[in-house]
């Protein structure tokens, strides 16, 4: 958590660590992917066979390699909106028998090349060098699908005995069961543009079921409900029905805006919204009588990133030209899930390839935009503990983006916007995002070491972006001896990282 007391310009910021006040674990699943059939993001992206970068899979070496950068601990899969009309029997079993059907979430065809065994195993080889492997994360069919679809799924992936679809993974050349644990009981079926959109009073009666007949089959799986934006009607009532049932709760924000100081304050909205959802959590726990034994659900925040429908539509694709401000944006987005650690179970930038992704392939390999450098930076600096810190800088106090975020902010948006963590390693790592588009900040800092490592993200103007063959937003390394005051330069992020 970090606390904020706002300053006049004529005095002089301050940002204090307290590295022994340790104040919630920052769970590692808070770094998580996501890849959806939709784009470039599966075909494409993850997959494509006739790549010469393609392995003997099809999936793609250089994708491959980047994201381990990021050493990501879970990835959510198939959709996102398209799981609505998936069918994931359609994609298992030789690949020449698998039918090709209408997809209607973003209007294409979905060929079922890539499904269960394939996500399964590019876990496995993105999993490669590591300690832990990367967890699937499945969201089941709550539009045309049916429960008895959404059983057969979980034994399909995770049955030991001898049973019909545990055999028939088996036979499909995999003895041995996934140990799939995350289960998503639908995605955004509130929302008007899904197939079976439903009200708030049925989903939770169809979720309880739903939650019930799949703990009977497997009762070590976490099921994860589908909220809203956590600021709603349908968060409060789907939690009421709900919160005995399962062991996270979902909510999607997306944020966005041309104007740079917009674009930047925009994930405090989402901060709120956190907030809000954790309120609503115990709210719902204190009605249902629920046991202060029984550990409480957390917020799966599987949808976030910044996205602007209108300039890369879903349905062209979403691939969206990210901007030194967009990444700025990100960086604060990370920051609130770092101050906010105490809540959050887990948390999935949307998506990882190609579809409002940090990570874009060419023909010729990939390209890092802007948004991949604070995702880089956090993913590896920011684990361990949140530890407190207290900042004292001027505000930014105008319009936002959303227009109630103002409303909320009391004294402005701190024009230095900051989180921090301690490692296992005993290493501090204070994460900075200067939202100011015209103002370095000269800064007094208290409870740094004396032997900083520093990290920069910036750029020319919040405009930059790194295209193929064009890096405009790019991350420097330095050092600093801690003595007197460090400079945050106009529009950029820093991570300073000691040794405590």
């Amino acid at each position: 958590m970090t606390t904020f007391t706002k300053i006049t310009g004529d005095e002089t910021p301050l940002i204090e660590v307290d590295a022994a006040k340790r104040l919630s674990k920052i769970d590692p699943m808070t770094y998580g992917g996501f890849t959806e059939h939709m784009g470039r993001c599966i075909y494409g992206g993850i997959y494509e066979p006739s790549h010469p970068q393609a392995d003997e899979h099809g999936f793609r070496k250089d994708v491959l390699s980047a994201l381990r950068e990021l050493d990501i601990p879970v990835v959510r899969y198939p959709g996102g909106n398209f799981v609505a009309t998936y069918h994931w029997q359609d994609g298992i079993g030789p690949r020449e028998k698998r039918p090709k059907r209408p997809e209607l979430a973003w209007l294409g065809v979905e060929s079922n090349q890539f499904g269960t065994d394939e996500f399964m195993k590019w876990l496995d080889v993105l999993s490669e060098g590591k300690e832990r492997r990367v967890e699937p994360y499945l969201c089941l069919n709550f539009g045309t699908g049916t429960l008895d679809e959404a059983l057969a799924w979980v034994e399909y992936c995770n049955g030991t005995r001898d049973t019909y679809y545990a055999n028939q993974r088996r036979a499909n050349g995999h003895p041995e069961p996934y140990r799939v644990k995350y289960w998503a009981l639908g995605n955004e079926v509130w929302g008007p543009w899904q197939v079976e959109q439903m009200t708030k009073e049925d989903y939770a009666k169809k979720a309880a079921q739903w939650a019930k007949a799949l703990r009977l089959l497997d009762p070590d799986i976490q099921l994860i409900l589908c909220g809203q934006d956590g600021q709603s009607s349908w968060d409060h009532y789907v939690l009421n029905k709900c919160v005995g049932w399962v062991d996270m709760h979902s909510i999607h924000i997306y944020t966005a805006s041309n104007e740079h100081l917009k674009n930047a304050t925009a994930p405090l909205a989402a901060e709120r919204a956190i907030q809000i959802t954790a309120s609503l959590i115990d709210l719902a726990r204190i009605e249902n009588n629920i046991s202060p034994t029984k550990p409480g659900p957390k917020i799966c925040f599987d949808e976030w990133n910044v996205w602007d429908p209108e300039r890369a539509p879903g349905d062209k694709g979403a691939e969206e030209q990210y901007t030194l401000s967009d990444a700025l944006a990100v960086a604060v987005w990370l920051n609130v899930f770092v101050r906010q650690s105490r809540y959050i179970g887990m948390a999935n930038i949307a998506q990882t390839v190609n579809v409002i992704s940090p990570l874009v392939t060419t023909e010729s390999g990939v390209v890092r935009q802007s948004t991949w450098w604070p995702l880089l930076l956090f993913s590896k600096y920011m684990r361990g503990w949140t530890v407190a810190a207290h900042v004292r800088s001027g505000a930014y106090v105008g319009e936002t983006q959303p227009a109630w975020l103002q409303g909320t902010l009391g004294e402005g948006a701190p024009w230095l916007d900051v989180s921090a963590a301690i490692g296992e390693d005993g290493c501090v790592s204070l994460a900075v995002v200067n939202i100011s588009e015209t103002e370095d900040f000269a800064t007094d800092l208290k409870g740094v070491g004396s032997d900083v490592s520093v990290f920069t993200v910036s750029g020319a103007g919040v405009s930059s972006t790194n295209k193929e063959g064009k890096e405009e937003v790019s991350l420097t390394e330095d050092k600093w001896d801690g003595q007197g005051k460090y400079t945050f330069t106009k529009h950029s992020f820093t991570l300073l990282r000691w040794k405590s």
